[in-house]
């Protein structure tokens, strides 16, 4: 049976209409928004606090969730696929993408978390997100996210 993995991840706005990105630990120049995946017993909303306390350092009061939108999924590439399948039985992830608004100040954000997903963050306008910072099979769930909560067309 072929499944997927929920996942949440938070696209978050600051004052200025800016969205966070973070740069992965293990690669430089891979650039995403924080998300992981919903443990047994979680509500999206539930991992969604504990995945962004985990990553960036942001407790649910630093932030308000203003919409929702779930169904994105994409399929891991070979490889990478083998390795999910055989430790959680996935062939990928199903996303619920949580648009937030800050509440705190933009520096509150801490990406040196133990154990560190990122290495660094910064804020930038919608339209100056770049698809070559993601993975190939990643890119499509991406387009769809900046069109549906931003109305930006990444191609």
């Amino acid at each position: 049976m072929k499944r997927y993995r929920p996942n949440v991840a938070i696209l978050l706005v600051n004052e200025d209409d800016e969205i966070l990105i973070c740069e992965r630990v293990e690669e430089d120049g891979a650039w995403q928004f924080p998300q992981g995946g919903v443990d047994k017993k979680e509500t999206p909303t539930i991992a969604l606090y504990r995945e962004v306390w985990e990553e960036i350092g942001l407790e649910p009061e630093d932030y308000e969730i203003l919409d929702r939108k779930e169904g994105y999924k994409y399929k891991y590439p070979p490889g990478v696929r083998e390795k999910k399948k055989k430790k959680h039985n996935i062939i990928g992830q199903e996303q619920t993408y949580f648009l937030c608004k800050l509440r705190s100040p933009k520096e509150k954000v801490n990406v040196h978390q133990d154990p560190p997903e990122f290495q660094a963050y910064k804020w930038i306008k919608p339209k100056d997100f770049k698809l070559k910072w993601l993975p190939k099979f990643k890119k499509d769930v991406y387009k769809q996210v900046f069109s549906d909560f931003f109305e930006v067309d990444l191609n």
